[in-house]
């Protein structure tokens, strides 16, 4: 594998004609197709392929909700997004540089995306009379000079395929299937990407059937050699690695991140870990993924429904294991009863909502920031938890840390709220030291507190959490379950004074959880404006901020991680800024937040479109505000409501 400056991998056909190499700082390739045709897979590997040359990366997979909706149409098109460079990026991009459409219903799904002089890798076999009319095509765009702003490069791809594969034992089904690997290799020899991992990754993927790996490894070649040798493609690209901190890397997803920041926590905490969990998009890689690592005395378990799946981590938590459950919105709110429950019995929990667009089903493989109201007030009765977000899908290893640091600690529930743009997004993580990660041991307790007596709520005079007893400890049997406890004792209370004190005690549990203070990213120190955001919006604000700087206007930026409690300085921070733009993928919902709890007239940016901010629209907004000139969605609001 070569180093900048030359070639990254070998040619497979060294006797091709040179071409000529530019170097590139960056680049933004989708690669979109039916939900079929392996999509996700090809941006996949063409990532892990990046990640080896040490490039930044950011991803976004954007799927379908149908296992196989109607192939050929507008809603079975499935994409891949990857955006690498040599320099620390924090978005897919806004605007691909490469499209690879596999089809007419890919093309028009996303050509509308694409800027002026972008290429357009076209594969020219789908563009049948038949195809053009099922997406609404007129006329065909390769012929009639729509596509003239970009270049286009018409491939055939699957009679490519299948004419590379004739000599080999591969049925012609299988063969037209392997054209994704052909496009593959195409991208690979453009952009100067090792080979050498996705051979041996189809090799194990296929092992079970040696004519598909010798089909999708000859698509391959067959597209890296067409490269090499057509004289359409004239020019090769490099992109050198990005400067990063020192240490090993890994490319990893959010709900990797957060499969393995739970692992962590578990060993690091030295009990067992019991996640229950019922399949719902988009949290279900959690589970799998926690399901590989029973080494480090991890139980998983597939629980008939959401409320079984709670209940049980619960009851493991109750045992003395650290209880874990993951969903998305719906889950949430059948498991809300059950969680209050456990706020009731003051014992850990980490509920992982990774989020999706709703209300309802929604749209199942689409991303929102909806359910934060839910989070921090949907349940019944007075029944706080703390609630922190990550930002990206390397800090989902830090935040589930976090989370279990807190509940362990303070002995409460806590909601980690991803979303489906931070789960299935990728990026590079460096891996950490395991010994400066958290202490985050616990001591139960093993007798009497209090003379000779186990009172079951005497309270941590720095935490206020209760002791935490398990099961079958001798003399420190307690009274559990969802009735009002009495302070102290524990027994069943229905004095109004003792309700009062303990529904107040419990709030005054979670608002005393010391949480970092929130850092301002203000370089000049001259900003009128703060831009503040929380989870998955990191990414769109940084980057909108970081060129509003590099045009000469300034503007500041801060984030949440922590949003019950908020932190201790947040006010203050507030107070310091003439204006607070807040944008969240929802109506609102941190924005109503801020204004009850410091009376600032934040202004809301809001979209539910089922995808993130782009960069540019941020920008362009924020360039607004700085000058004076408020969004239009607070327009509307201010008019709405007098």
């Amino acid at each position: 594998m070569g180093g900048p400056g030359q070639s990254a991998a070998t040619p497979l056909d060294p006797d091709g004609p040179a071409k000529r190499v530019e170097r590139l700082d960056r680049v933004i390739i989708r690669f979109a197709g039916d939900s079929g045709d392996g999509m996700q897979l090809t941006g996949d590997r063409f990532t892990s392929e990046t990640a080896q040359l040490g490039n930044d990366i950011s991803t976004l997979p954007n799927f379908p909700a149908e296992i196989r909706a109607p192939a050929g149409t507008l809603p079975g098109v499935s994409s891949f997004q990857v955006h690498f460079a040599d320099y620390d990026i924090l978005t897919p991009g806004d605007s691909p540089n490469v499209l690879v459409a596999m089809n007419p219903a890919a093309l028009k799904a996303n050509v509308g995306d694409l800027p002026a002089g972008a290429t357009v890798i076209v594969n020219t076999d789908e563009f049948t009379p038949r195809n053009l009319k099922k997406v609404g095509y007129a006329a065909n765009p390769l012929e009639d000079g729509s596509l003239d702003a970009y270049a286009v490069h018409p491939v055939a791809l699957a009679s490519m395929t299948i004419g590379a594969l004739a000599v080999h034992e591969v049925s012609k089904k299988d063969a037209e299937r392997a054209k994704n690997m052909f496009a593959l290799g195409l991208l690979s020899w453009m952009y100067s990407r090792p080979y050498d991992s996705t051979m041996r990754f189809l090799e194990k993927k296929f092992a079970k059937r040696p004519d598909l790996v010798t089909a999708n490894v000859a698509a391959f070649k067959a597209g890296w050699n067409y490269g090499e040798t057509a004289e359409a493609f004239a020019v090769r690209y490099e992109i050198a690695p990005a400067t990063m901190p020192a240490g090993d890397y890994r490319n990893i997803t959010g709900n990797g991140a957060l499969a393995l920041g739970l692992v962590a926590a578990t060993v690091r905490s030295g009990l067992p870990m019991f996640l229950g969990a019922y399949p719902i998009t988009p949290a279900s890689d959690i589970l799998h993924e926690l399901s590989k690592h029973k080494r480090f005395g991890i139980v998983t378990m597939q629980a008939e429904d959401e409320i079984a799946a709670v209940g049980a981590a619960v009851g493991a938590s109750y045992g003395g294991s650290l209880g874990v459950t993951t969903t998305s919105g719906p889950g949430v709110a059948l498991k809300g009863e059950t969680i209050s429950l456990a706020i009731m019995l003051e014992l850990p929990l980490v509920v992982i909502d990774v989020q999706r667009a709703g209300p309802s089903t929604g749209l199942p493989t689409k991303t929102e920031q909806a359910d934060l109201n839910m989070a921090l007030f949907g349940r019944h009765g007075e029944a706080p938890l703390a609630v922190i977000a990550p930002r990206s899908p390397a800090d989902c290893f830090d935040a589930a840390i976090e989370a279990a640091r807190i509940a362990l600690t303070y002995r409460t529930p806590v909601m980690l709220l991803s979303d489906n743009y931070v789960a299935n997004g990728s990026e590079p993580w460096r891996l950490p030291d395991v010994a400066d990660l958290p202490d985050l041991r616990v001591d139960f307790a093993t007798g009497p507190n209090e003379g000779e007596k186990f009172l079951p709520y005497l309270r941590d005079p720095q935490t206020l959490a209760r002791p935490w007893a398990v099961p079958g400890t001798p003399g420190l049997e307690h009274r559990i379950g969802g009735l009002e406890k009495a302070d102290r004792t524990g027994d069943i209370s229905y004095d109004p004074a003792n309700h009062d004190h303990m529904v107040r005690i419990r709030a005054a549990r979670i608002a005393a959880i010391p949480v970092p203070d929130v850092e301002v990213e203000d370089p000049a120190g001259a900003a009128r404006v703060l831009v503040l955001g929380w989870g998955s919006t990191y990414g769109p604000i940084g980057a909108a901020c970081r060129t509003l700087r590099q045009r000469g206007l300034d503007i500041a930026q801060a984030h949440l991680r922590h949003l019950s409690p908020l932190p201790a300085n947040l006010g203050d921070v507030l107070a310091g800024y003439e204006r607070v733009v807040i944008p969240e993928m929802n109506l609102g919902q941190l924005a109503h937040v801020i204004r009850a709890r410091y009376l600032v007239d934040a202004i809301p940016y809001n979209q539910v479109r089922g995808l993130p901010f782009t960069a540019a629209e941020l920008e362009s907004m924020l360039t607004g505000v700085v000058s004076g000139v408020l969004p239009e969605t607070y327009r509307e609001e201010v008019v709405n409501n007098g």
